[in-house]
């Protein structure tokens, strides 16, 4: 399994993309996916194992950010969970990385950041946006944009957190208080290399970030796939997602966008290697790295 720090980089045209690991975790495909167990599984395997599904049959989910340079424009895409925040889920809670040390090894320390995207707001792709600095939680990368989708928040603001993560006021609210955030469209262009396209369902406001340079393609897919196993079984319900009709009409329509073509597809939260092309495999897809 991987370790805190581990780093892939792609280039797509002039544009590259780098992944920074927070965590990796294995957890019973049920977690996720109700439907999911080693035996409605069993003709997954050949394509799930060893990259994404272990040897006991867990899922591997990795906590991830990808840090996109486009011209002279550094994007920080979901700041994962952060160091001490409140979760009430095991593992997850109270971490001590060295996340920050790890993006400035990549090039990116935190005062060079230009923008920073969330494609939702859910605890772990937010979690980074601020870090506690003698008792109060200010915000991480103090030179950037928070780009952050206009609908997500309207829906936000005014629901309790199902995570018990406490995001809000932790992760989001400091960077109102401090002028940093943009409320932006789902379909907002940051450069003319990367922009923002709509995929609602996990949560209303949810974006995927499309990538073009040079002729080449890539997309990140956030959450709207939480780990290959949604190409095979897209219909399948994901207990994380807020609507989950809605989410599956985004898979579909997204698989039918960028299946058997050529666009590279990053997953937010799959193991490495991370990223792959989405490919018919009789009625359904699958994921081929």
């Amino acid at each position: 399994m991987e370790t805190e720090g581990a780093k892939q980089v792609w280039k797509i045209g002039d544009v590259s993309v780098t992944r920074v690991v927070e965590i990796v975790t294995a957890v019973p495909p049920n977690m996720l996916y109700p439907k999911a167990s080693l035996e409605t599984l069993a003709g997954e395997l050949d394509w799930l194992q060893p990259h994404f599904i272990d040897s006991e049959g867990r899922m591997l989910l990795s906590i991830h950010t990808f840090l996109v340079q486009s011209g002279d424009l550094r994007i920080v895409v979901d700041t994962c969970v952060g160091n001490g925040k409140e979760i009430a889920l095991p593992g997850w809670a109270g971490l001590e990385t060295r996340f920050l040390d790890h993006l400035s090894e990549a090039g990116f320390a935190r005062e060079s950041v230009d923008r920073v995207l969330c494609t939702h707001l859910h605890f772990d792709h937010v979690g980074w946006n601020t870090f506690l600095q003698d008792g109060k939680w200010v915000p991480t990368f103090p030179n950037a944009r928070y780009l952050m989708g206009a609908d997500e928040w309207a829906y936000w603001k005014d629901v309790e957190d199902p995570f018990g993560a406490n995001s809000q006021e932790q992760a989001i609210v400091p960077l109102l208080d401090a002028d940093l955030v943009d409320l932006v469209e789902s379909n907002h262009e940051i450069s003319e290399e990367v922009r923002l396209i709509p995929t609602p369902g996990h949560t209303p406001g949810h974006v995927s970030v499309e990538i073009e340079s040079c002729g080449e393609s890539a997309i990140i897919t956030g959450d709207l796939f939480h780990h290959p196993l949604g190409f095979a079984h897209p219909d399948w319900e994901d207990t994380a997602d807020v609507e989950g009709e809605r989410a599956y009409a985004s898979r579909i329509e997204f698989m039918k966008r960028y299946g058997n073509g050529p666009v590279l597809v990053l997953g937010t939260h799959f193991a490495k290697p991370t990223a792959g092309r989405i490919v018919s495999a009789g009625d359904t897809y699958r994921f081929e790295v």
